[in-house]
């Protein structure tokens, strides 16, 4: 359960909007690539299920 709860609190920080698409992404730090590997496994069924759209460090 903790780890669900850590992925939503994470997901809600980590947000961006892209300027370019106007799409939402999740932002993973590139300095702290473990945590997109933590949390990939919830990534795949967030981004099937609400299009959310992930991405290690910022978009440039």
């Amino acid at each position: 359960m903790f780890y669900g709860l850590s992925y939503v609190w994470f997901r809600q920080t980590r947000t961006e909007i892209w300027e370019t698409d106007g799409n939402a992404c999740v932002i993973f730090l590139e300095d702290k690539v473990y945590l997109y590997y933590f949390y990939r496994p919830l990534s795949y069924i967030d981004g099937a299920i609400t299009g959310m759209r992930f991405h290690i460090g910022q978009h440039r």
